[in-house]
């Protein structure tokens, strides 16, 4: 997975996340807005047939001294939680 800062600041982060599309973008959107001082998280993704940009571009805003990476890091951690938890289901129930 390839990232790129587009925007840092104290309490706001644009991240170009390459690769991605929506499927991973909404669970790690809808993880971030789970947690305690995100603000708004939301990602913006322009088809490339519409003359934008191809990757999807995330943006979290946070209040309460929570830092946006710190956001981050947690949300990239409940999400591999997740993820690992339903492949034990998955694979208990086969």
């Amino acid at each position: 997975m390839e990232l790129r800062v587009t925007e840092s600041s104290a309490d706001e982060l644009s991240i170009e996340i390459a690769g991605e599309d929506h499927t991973f973008m909404n669970v790690l959107k809808g993880t971030l807005l789970e947690q305690d001082g995100v603000a708004a998280a939301t990602y913006d993704m322009t088809p490339e047939q519409s003359g934008g940009q191809t990757e999807p571009i995330l943006t979290i805003k946070t209040e309460g001294g929570l830092e946006p990476l710190e956001a981050l890091e947690t949300a990239a951690g409940d999400v591999r939680e997740k993820a690992t938890s339903f492949r034990e289901s998955f694979q208990a129930a086969v």
